[in-house]
């Protein structure tokens, strides 16, 4: 039975995830739709994002606006990427290089935020607003409740909200031992540099016209850098494995000279690893530890909540991947929710998505964190052997990347139909 009224849908969490999906449903006259965001401003925390084939395929699914966005923000084609060693006898020597038809794009977090941001009328956007608690009504309804003491009542709430979002704890509860994300052995620092002066500092060699994306493989690190802005600006990303050198435990830590230079001692003393510490030295930076939901949680639904981006799957950014599965997220929860005609049908539209896409994230966060171990050295099987590294890190993408969209959104639908 269909319901006479709009299905009002509130979602948390202003970033990426939360943008993409509410261009997606506003497109869908039955849903009504507002976005909460926590912080004063709708905001993104770093400098640029890959987006993948897989991801561009689940934007081109999800139409316009979204689908043009990356352009209209600046994207660059990653036309090749190129892994190279960093340390040893084989110092600056070329693994291999990904070309192909895997073209994936680089763009800078804040300004493909501010395109999903602009068709979004202002009356359904709040900020300020951070979720404290969730009551359930009757009839399915849920009641929000924010630490400003403003509530809304809504059909459905879907939490975009983060790794230390409310909704999570909400489906899973407060003791659950999926709850929270761990934080892994690795902490990364990003910069970014006016391309002239990347060129003086990296080396005029590893930028050309191709904008290729560079990999450095260390001893107990990883440093790599891409090109965005249209060729303008380039990132710099270290990743370091500190559980030996500064301890796993703090979730930040200043980045100077000194520290820079015992990151990387093992490293080959090339002007490569000088250009990194100038880096570094340079630029005022930070080190942030790279959490992930190591302990898979049993569901990403309960009800009329569900989860999505990190808030469902956070992952260390290893395999580049954090950004590309929220938004097949948001594909999947669109493609269920504009044939939910009743609030009453939420709950299966919700668990429906949880068995599509449960699966699938959580082997990408497992994978990256691998991922991650054979990128900085520190793989149990490869460490810093150039032929095993280059035996064993090609297959670990074809999962993500060659998957098929429209066959995702069927299987969507056929789990829905079987749970209505």
């Amino acid at each position: 039975m269909s319901s006479t009224h709009p299905i009002k849908i509130a979602i948390i969490g202003g970033g990426l995830a939360g943008a993409t999906l509410m261009n997606a449903l506003l497109k869908h006259p039955h849903l009504d739709v507002d976005i909460y965001e926590s912080a004063p401003e709708f905001s993104e925390r770093g400098a640029a994002v890959g987006i993948a084939t897989n991801a561009q395929a689940a934007l081109d699914e999800i139409g316009e606006p979204v689908s043009s966005a990356l352009d209209r923000a600046g994207a660059v084609v990653m036309a090749t990427s190129r892994l190279c060693i960093a340390t040893g006898s084989n110092a600056l020597d070329v693994l291999f290089d990904l070309a192909g038809e895997q073209r994936g794009k680089v763009v800078h977090r804040a300004a493909l935020l501010s395109e999903l941001l602009r068709p979004i009328d202002k009356t359904r956007t709040h900020t300020n607003k951070k979720l404290s608690r969730i009551e359930e009504l009757s009839g399915g309804r849920l009641r929000l409740v924010f630490q400003d003491g403003v509530t809304s009542e809504v059909d459905a709430v879907i939490g975009a909200d983060g790794v230390r979002g409310f909704v999570r704890e909400h489906i899973l509860g407060a003791d659950h031992p999926a709850l929270r994300a761990q934080v892994s052995r690795f902490k990364d620092s990003r910069a970014l540099l006016p391309m002239e002066e990347a060129k003086a500092i990296l080396g005029a060699e590893y930028f050309d016209e191709s904008h290729r994306q560079y990999g450095w493989i260390g001893d107990g690190g990883f440093f790599m850098h891409d090109v965005l802005d249209n060729g303008k600006t380039v990132q710099c990303v270290l990743c370091i494995d500190t559980a030996e050198a500064w301890g796993s435990d703090a979730e930040s830590k200043d980045l100077y000279r000194s520290l820079l230079e015992q990151a990387l001692a093992n490293w080959t003393n090339t002007p490569l690893r000088r250009g990194i510490v100038e880096v570094g030295t340079f630029y005022t930076l930070k080190a942030y530890a790279q959490s992930h939901h190591f302990v898979d949680a049993p569901t990403y639904a309960k009800g009329h909540a569900c989860i999505m981006g990190d808030a469902a799957h956070c992952m260390t950014p290893w395999q580049g991947s954090g950004a590309g599965m929220a938004i097949e997220d948001a594909m999947i929860l669109e493609t269920l929710l504009r044939e939910v005609t009743d609030p009453a049908e939420i709950p299966a539209a919700f668990r429906a998505y949880d068995e599509v896409r449960r699966p699938r994230t959580q082997r990408v966060v497992h994978s990256s964190y691998g991922t991650g171990l054979i990128l900085s050295g520190r793989g149990s099987d490869t460490r810093l052997d150039k032929d095993k590294i280059s035996q064993a890190l090609p297959p670990r993408w074809g999962f993500i990347y060659e998957f098929d969209m429209k066959e995702h959104k069927r299987d969507a639908l056929t789990a829905f139909e079987g749970l209505s």
